[in-house]
C-alpha cells in the first residue's frame, strides 16, 4: 500500500476507534478497494441491483423494500469463504420491528457473490475490521443488497425500525446508486441518543465505517426529487461479527 493510501487507513482506524464511526468518500474507498484486489466488474455488480427481490417480511408490516443477502465466513487473515444460503436473524433487542424470527431472503445472485468487486470489498472489511480486532480468530460476515423505492405518495425508509444497531461487531454501509433521490442522510447516536454526527451517502462507492457495540446508526426517509420519475436508493451493507 503506498504512503498516502496508508496514512489514510490509518486515520479512518484512529476514527473508529476514537468515535465509533468514520465516513469515506467514494474516490478514497475505491482507492482502498481497488488496492485489494479490484473492481473488474463494477458495472455487472451495479446493475445486479435492478434483480432484487420484495422484502415479503418488511411488506407484513406495510412497508416495501427490495434486498438479497449472503453469507460468508473468513479466519483472521484467511481467505473469504461463501457459507451455504441461510436465514438472516436478529434478536428482538436489536431489532424491534422484525426480531427474534428467522428471515429468509432470496440469495445474491451467484456471478454477484463470488465477484471480484464483492470479494474485494469483503478483503478489505476482514483487513480493517480485523485490525481493531486482532484477538478474533474467525469472522462471520453477512452481506445485504438494499434497494429502497420512493414515490411521491410514500417516502422510502431506509431503516424502518429508526436509529438502531445491528447486533454485530462491525458494519460497512456502501452506496452503490442513487437516482432521483432526496435526502437519506446517515445519522449516528451515542446510545443515550446524542448526535454525534451525520452525512449523506451521496456518491458511488461512498461509505460509513460503524463500531456497532458503541453507536447507533440510522437513516432519514428518502423522497424523489422529480415526482413523475422512478427513483432508488442502493446500498450494500456489509456485517462482521466475531464467530
Amino acid at each position: 500500500m503506498n504512503a498516502p493510501l496508508e496514512a489514510t487507513e490509518t486515520t479512518l482506524h484512529d476514527q473508529v476507534r476514537d468515535e465509533g464511526f468514520a465516513f469515506v468518500h467514494g474516490d478514497t474507498m475505491r482507492e482502498l478497494v481497488s488496492h485489494v484486489a479490484g473492481l473488474g466488474d463494477w458495472p455487472a455488480f451495479a446493475a445486479s441491483w435492478n434483480a432484487l427481490e420484495p422484502d415479503t417480511y418488511l411488506a407484513a408490516t406495510g412497508r416495501f423494500r427490495r434486498r438479497r443477502h449472503a453469507t460468508y465466513g473468513a479466519e483472521r487473515f484467511g481467505h473469504v469463504e461463501p457459507r451455504p444460503h441461510q436465514a438472516h436473524y436478529q434478536a428482538l433487542a436489536y431489532n424491534t420491528l422484525q426480531g427474534d424470527i428467522e428471515r429468509w431472503f432470496e440469495p445474491v445472485l451467484p456471478e454477484i457473490a463470488t465477484g471480484r468487486t464483492m470479494l474485494a470489498i469483503l478483503d478489505f472489511c476482514r483487513d480493517f475490521f480485523g485490525g481493531h480486532s486482532p484477538e478474533v480468530p474467525f469472522w462471520h460476515i453477512e452481506v445485504h443488497q438494499f434497494r429502497i423505492e420512493a414515490t411521491a405518495g410514500a417516502a422510502g425508509e431506509p431503516t424502518p425500525e429508526g436509529s438502531h444497531r445491528d447486533g454485530v461487531d462491525y458494519v460497512l454501509v456502501l452506496l452503490v446508486d442513487r437516482e432521483n433521490i432526496a435526502s437519506g442522510t446517515t445519522t449516528i447516536h451515542a446510545p443515550d441518543g446524542r448526535a454525534l454526527g451525520e452525512f449523506t451517502l451521496a456518491h458511488p462507492l461512498d461509505s460509513a465505517l460503524i463500531h456497532d457495540p458503541r453507536v447507533f446508526h440510522g437513516v432519514t426517509p428518502v423522497t424523489p426529487l422529480d415526482a413523475g420519475k422512478a427513483s432508488h436508493r442502493d446500498v450494500l451493507v456489509v456485517t462482521f461479527r466475531a464467530n
